[in-house]
C-alpha cells in the first residue's frame, strides 16, 4: 500500500509530537504487565490449567485460578471469566438481571447507556420480549455535564428521593456512540464515594468496555460493586477468540453468577473446552496489546486533526480508552473513513463495508472490521451510525505498526474524498 508524500510526512510529523504520549503508554503497559505476571506467580499458573474439561466442567482447575488470577488484577474480590458469555452485551445482561429485581429502578447517570443495551433495559424495542422493563424493573438517566462530569447535585437529590429502589447506579466509561468524553477511574472512583455515602446498598456497576489497561488500576479498585467487559476487546489481548467477565464484590458476582447459569449452581460448573489458555494468554498480551491501540488511536487524532476534523479526545489529551471518534460530517465522509479502514486491515481487505440496519441498533450502522476474530474490536476497527454528526468510533490495533497503516488507509481515503 503506497501513501501519499502528504500523508507519509503528516505521520511522521505525529510521531515526533507524540513522543513523550507514546513513553507514557509504555509506563502503564510495564506497570499493569507486572501486575498481571506477579498474580500469575502468585496463584501458580501452571501448563495443567490449561487442560480442557466437558460436560458439567466441574473442578475446573484452569477456570477457578483464571477467575482469581482475574480478581486480583482487577482489584475486585471475585470474578467470571467465560467463554460462553458471546459478546460484552450479553455480559451486561447478565450483570443487570443478576442485580435487579422487580420495581427496582436502574439509573444510568452518564447519559444512555450503549445502543445494544436499549432493548435490554426497555428503552426500546417491543414490549413482551423479555426486557427489564418487562420484569416491572424501572429505568431513570442523567446526563453528563456539558463538559463530561457527572452532575453530582442531580445525582444526590435522585438517589435521595428513590431511596431504596435505586438498586443501581449504572456508569457507562467510554462514550459508547455518543460524543462525549471518556471517565476516568479517579471520576468514577468519586461517583461510587458519593452514591455510597447517600444510599450504601446500592450497587454501582460499570460498563468497562474499551477501557481496561488504559489506566493502572480498574474501577472495581475504587468501589465499583460490578465491572463488566468482553474478552474481544483490551482484556482478550486480541488473543482470546471469544468470551466476557464480571469482577466485583463476592455478593454481586454470586447474583450475577446464577444470572449466567442457574440458582444453586452459579459459578460452579461450566466446561471450558479448550479455551482455558487462549484467556490466560490473552490476559497476558492484554496490556501491551491495549498500548499497541492506544499509540493508534493517538496517531488518528493528530493525523485528522491535522486534516480539519473535529476528534474526540483530542491528540494532545489523557486518554481512559482505546476509543477516538472522528467527526465526518457526511454520510459520505463516514463511510470513506470506514472503508480506509478496511482495505488497511489485514484479513478481508479486498471487502467494501456498506451501513446495514444491524440488530440492536436504532440506525444503520457502517462497521469496518478486517481482524482475525470476527467483531474484535481491539483489533483495527471502525464503525459508526448513520446519523448526524456522522462520528466515526475508532479504535484497536493488535501492532501499532498495522495500525498506522490503518489510519492512514483512512486519511488518504477521506483526502480522495474531498478532491
Amino acid at each position: 500500500m503506497i501513501f501519499s508524500d502528504k500523508l507519509t510526512q503528516l505521520a511522521a510529523k505525529a510521531e515526533q509530537a507524540l513522543s513523550e504520549q507514546f513513553r507514557y503508554i509504555d509506563s502503564v503497559a510495564f506497570e499493569n504487565t507486572q501486575k498481571v505476571m506477579d498474580a500469575f506467580r502468585e496463584h501458580r499458573v501452571s501448563d495443567t490449567m490449561f487442560q480442557s474439561t466437558s460436560g458439567y466442567g466441574y473442578d475446573d482447575r484452569g477456570r477457578d485460578v483464571l477467575e482469581e488470577v482475574w480478581a486480583d488484577v482487577f482489584g475486585a474480590e471475585c470474578a467470571l471469566v467465560r467463554h460462553n458469555i458471546i459478546s460484552g452485551t450479553h455480559a451486561l445482561s447478565i450483570g443487570l438481571f443478576g442485580i435487579l429485581r422487580p420495581g427496582d429502578v436502574m439509573y444510568s447517570v452518564a447519559g444512555k447507556p450503549y445502543d445494544t443495551l436499549e432493548e435490554v433495559i426497555g428503552i426500546a424495542g417491543e414490549a413482551g420480549n423479555g426486557s427489564l422493563r418487562d420484569f416491572g424493573v424501572c429505568y431513570e438517566q442523567t446526563d453528563l455535564s456539558p463538559d463530561g462530569s457527572f452532575r453530582f447535585a442531580e445525582i444526590e437529590e435522585k438517589l435521595t428521593s428513590l431511596g431504596t429502589r435505586a438498586k443501581m447506579v449504572f456508569v457507562q466509561r467510554s462514550k459508547g456512540y455518543l460524543n462525549r468524553k471518556t471517565l476516568s477511574v479517579a471520576e468514577i472512583g468519586e461517583l461510587v464515594r458519593r452514591v455510597k455515602a447517600i444510599s450504601p446498598d446500592t450497587y454501582v456497576v460499570v460498563d468497562n468496555c474499551y477501557g481496561e489497561f488504559v489506566d493502572t488500576v480498574e474501577p472495581c479498585a475504587v468501589g465499583a460493586d460490578l465491572v463488566i467487559g468482553s474478552l474481544i476487546k483490551n482484556p482478550g489481548g486480541g488473543i482470546a477468540e471469544t468470551g466476557g467477565y464480571l469482577a466485583g464484590t463476592r455478593r454481586a458476582v454470586e447474583l450475577a453468577s446464577y444470572r449466567m447459569t442457574s440458582v444453586g449452581i452459579g459459578a460452579e460448573a461450566g466446561a471450558t473446552l479448550g479455551q482455558n489458555k487462549s484467556m490466560y494468554k490473552g490476559l497476558f498480551f492484554a496490556p501491551h496489546t491495549t498500548a499497541q491501540a492506544l499509540k493508534t488511536a493517538l496517531l488518528a487524532a493528530y493525523v485528522f486533526e491535522e486534516l480539519g476534523y473535529t476528534v474526540e479526545p483530542r491528540w494532545n489529551e489523557r486518554r481512559h480508552d482505546i476509543i477516538q471518534s472522528v467527526i465526518m460530517g457526511s454520510e459520505e465522509g463516514l463511510c470513506a473513513f470506514c472503508r480506509g479502514i478496511q482495505e488497511g486491515s489485514p484479513v478481508d481487505a479486498f471487502v467494501t463495508p456498506e451501513p446495514w440496519a444491524m440488530p440492536g441498533y436504532g440506525d444503520r450502522v457502517i462497521m469496518a472490521a478486517g481482524a482475525f476474530t470476527q467483531g474484535s474490536s481491539i483489533e483495527l476497527s471502525a464503525d459508526g451510525p448513520i446519523r448526524p454528526p456522522y462520528t466515526a468510533f475508532f479504535q484497536g490495533g493488535l501492532t501499532y505498526e498495522s495500525g498506522r497503516i490503518g489510519v492512514l488507509s483512512a486519511a488518504q481515503r477521506v483526502d480522495e474524498l474531498n478532491k
